[in-house]
């Protein structure tokens, strides 16, 4: 996988800025007020941009990347130009992805610049201003029979930029990037996986500074999204921008005012090292069922030798997907990743090497913030996983709720159980068996 990515400027720190669902690097420039914009953010960062698997000058994607691809395609960015830490720019869907970011990789995230941001794609009870099921699967039907076309575009312009709605020029600019940028398929997988998405479990793990701005006519993504993020991530700051486009840049006055706001943002932000102790983990618990009665069976010799095998295939296949084993608990294994999809892999690899040992292994997995001292983690996360893998059956593997709703996009398969209680924790929570 390749990832098309450009640098300029020379301000004293970086810049990573992700473009959305519709981008291409080069004909972006083509736009007057795109091309104002990166001017004049070089002029107080390092401007690292780059577009999207399956957008724009990135390769076309297989399937539909998940948050943890991308996540991997920012670090993959920063290490091929050299940049440590950076301040991350994320406008809508982008957004989720930065503050999954911000979360797992504080040690390499300054500061997160958000601009409409998307936490959650569909309506639910507790997120009332998400898009209906309805409202989407019409606007998909829509957009697959037209597609790049200009009533296309006119409809696209109208939720994005209504500003320019009556702009022939700017419309007929934007039709190219559509076509250019992105196709029917991967569009509408991107937008499927948008609409599923859901990062909120993660914001209350996000501790770098945060600035949040959004426009409240914005007829794309409701201002109540912004507000969202604002009220449940720490410390971050919530400003208005005047206009009525979601696309903040076709404003002049919202494209001033923003421009105002990160120049500040970015100027404002604290040197030292960052505050790597608390980091948002995939915590995997494994545990062998019945391991008294299998080692009675076996005799002691024999039974030693299996365990030893088992530990030392964790100890060789966690860290291939960048997980850590923790330490052993006797009968099982404490192990932590920087993602959920790859701590669900291993776990399933794990599985079925346990079965052909014919040790009766089963797994919980769970995403949340970690405490982390020394070699050590702690924290409500652990705690958590450790539950829900005592609720599994030999040769399961259960996932909590935040492990599905980060893993949208992957080639996963969540199979929903009723809800249940877990031991010393409030309410019923819903499991997943993970295939």
């Amino acid at each position: 996988m390749r990832i098309a990515y450009q640098v300029f400027g020379s301000g004293p720190l970086d810049l990573i800025y992700g473009r959305t669902a519709i981008s291409h690097l080069e004909l972006v420039w083509e736009q007057p007020e795109v091309a104002h914009l990166f001017r004049e953010l070089s002029t107080f960062a390092r401007v690292i941009e780059w577009d999207k698997r399956g957008v724009g000058l990135s390769d076309r994607a297989v399937g539909t990347p998940t948050l943890e691809d991308r996540m991997d395609d920012v670090r993959a960015v920063m290490d091929a130009v050299g940049s440590q830490r950076a301040v991350i720019f994320g406008a809508s869907d982008t957004a989720a992805m930065a503050l999954l970011f911000a979360a797992t990789y504080p040690e390499r995230t300054l500061g997160l610049i958000l601009i409409s941001p998307l936490v959650r794609g569909s309506w639910a009870p507790d997120f009332p201003w998400g898009t209906t099921r309805e409202e989407f699967e019409r606007a998909q039907r829509l957009s697959e029979q037209d597609w790049g076309s200009p009533a296309h575009v006119d409809r696209v312009v109208a939720r994005l930029a209504p500003s320019r709605l009556q702009d022939e020029a700017f419309k007929r600019w934007f039709g190219r990037v559509i076509r250019f940028g992105s196709s029917p398929s991967s569009d509408l997988a991107l937008a499927r996986m948008n609409f599923e998405l859901d990062v909120r479990p993660a914001l209350s793990a996000v501790h770098v500074p945060t600035l949040v701005m959004h426009c409240p006519e914005d007829r794309y993504i409701r201002s109540e999204n912004a507000e969202y993020v604002a009220a449940h991530v720490a410390g971050a700051r919530l400003v208005s921008v005047p206009g009525i486009d979601h696309l903040f840049w076709a404003n002049s006055a919202a494209l001033a005012a923003s421009l105002k706001l990160q120049r500040e943002f970015v100027q404002s932000l604290p040197g030292g090292t960052p505050e790597e102790d608390r980091i948002l983990l995939t915590v995997l618990f494994l545990d062998i069922v019945g391991s008294t009665e299998r080692a009675v069976a076996v005799g002691d010799r024999a039974w030693s030798e299996t365990l030893r095998a088992l530990f030392d295939t964790a100890g060789n296949e966690v860290p291939r997907f960048r997980g850590r084993v923790v330490k052993s608990t006797g009968d099982g294994l404490l192990a932590v990743f920087d993602g959920p999809t790859r701590a669900a892999r291993c776990a399933r690899g794990l599985l079925d090497r346990a079965r052909r040992l014919q040790v009766d292994l089963r797994a919980g997995i769970h995403t949340g913030e970690c405490l982390s001292i020394g070699t050590d983690v702690s924290g409500t996360a652990i705690n958590i996983a450790s539950r829900i893998c005592n609720q599994a059956r030999g040769g399961e593997l259960l996932a909590s709720r935040t492990v599905r709703d980060l893993s949208i996009g992957s080639d996963l398969k969540f199979e929903e159980r009723a809800p249940t209680p877990l031991k010393g924790l409030e309410g019923t929570w819903t499991l997943y068996a993970v295939t």
